[in-house]
């Protein structure tokens, strides 16, 4: 079986930009619009992979994880109604509101959904910022201060990273990607998101957008401060109970392979390019999903790519 690809499905935001087509050669629906996400691997209701070559061609993602989870996914998946990972790419121009996802034990009294995440950094344009956790010494009553007076921006912890880097984001964890970034997101299937701020300026419709103090308060973690960006292990970038992602370097002739053939895995190629065995070629920033037992594409170049998988606790 050859690797699954989807159409992905391009999300218009008020802080996105044309970064997705300038760097990946990617055609955005509408022209000079703000696109800030592409959805490229989703199992939502409202918002739906579908195989858009080969054998699967029109299948949702939905589909094959109902009716081909053994022969596609492999065994001891999660016995779940709807594929458990989500794959985004993040085009940030402008910044995005100082936000948290709720924990899963206050997510549901919230009337939501826990998300946690990860972002893999890659490109930034010089001097841009990731806003994530708290500066020291910011405790709760100085948050809700903040938040009274407009100043919740210089509550939040900042950081600068190279393009290569990641950073784990547990739900709990207040955060905000700056602009000027290209981000590869791995997350748990979830779009719960409350804004606690958003630089006071208007969405695309012209008025504010929604915030949700209350809810983001009953969520943040007061404990999290000042984190820094990640350090892998060998090449394990992070493992938690919805999702394992390594980085995968790749010289020209290496196959892709998924690091247990038994079970499927998703590569998200941020450099480089691949060629399946039925000659289709993957360039940079293709998102492919490889069956179990599933035939691996070969790097054409030097590629480095992320590889996705469930952890094996599943």
């Amino acid at each position: 079986m050859e690797p699954i690809t989807f159409a992905p499905i391009y999300m218009q935001r008020v802080w996105g930009g044309r970064e997705i087509e300038r760097t990946y050669g990617r055609e955005l629906p509408e022209p000079q619009t703000p696109y800030g996400e592409s959805w490229e691997i989703v199992d939502r209701e409202e918002a739906m992979s579908v195989v858009d070559h080969g054998p699967f061609a029109g299948t949702t993602l939905h589909s094959l994880w109902r009716d081909h989870r053994d022969a596609i996914f492999g065994p001891d998946c999660p016995d779940s109604e709807r594929f458990p990972i989500l794959l985004k790419i993040l085009d940030a121009r402008d910044d995005l509101s100082i936000q948290v996802h709720p924990p899963a034990h206050v997510a549901a009294s919230l009337g939501g959904e826990p998300k946690t995440e990860m972002w893999v950094i890659a490109g930034r344009e010089p001097g841009a910022k990731l806003h994530v956790g708290l500066r020291r010494g910011v405790d709760r009553a100085a948050f809700e201060r903040a938040i009274r007076d407009g100043t919740v921006a210089d509550c939040v912890h900042a950081l600068e990273p190279e393009p290569g880097e990641s950073i784990f984001i547990p739900s709990g964890r207040l955060h905000a990607i700056g602009a000027g970034f290209l981000i590869h997101e791995i997350q748990q299937n979830s779009d719960t998101t409350y804004r606690v701020f958003d630089w006071n300026r208007p969405g695309l419709d012209g008025k504010p957008r929604e915030l949700h103090v209350e809810p983001s308060l009953a969520s943040i973690d007061f404990d999290d401060v000042e984190p820094a960006m990640d350090a892998p292990s060998g090449g394990v970038l992070a493992e938690c109970p919805h999702f394992k992602t390594e980085r995968v370097r790749l010289g020209a002739g290496d196959a892709a392979r998924a690091a247990d053939s038994g079970r499927f895995a998703i590569l998200s190629i941020l450099e480089g390019s691949l060629r399946g065995g039925d000659g289709r070629p993957y360039p940079r920033g293709s998102s492919l999903l490889l069956p179990r037992h599933s035939s691996a594409p070969v790097a054409e170049s030097p590629a480095t790519l992320l590889r996705i998988a469930l952890p094996r606790t599943h």
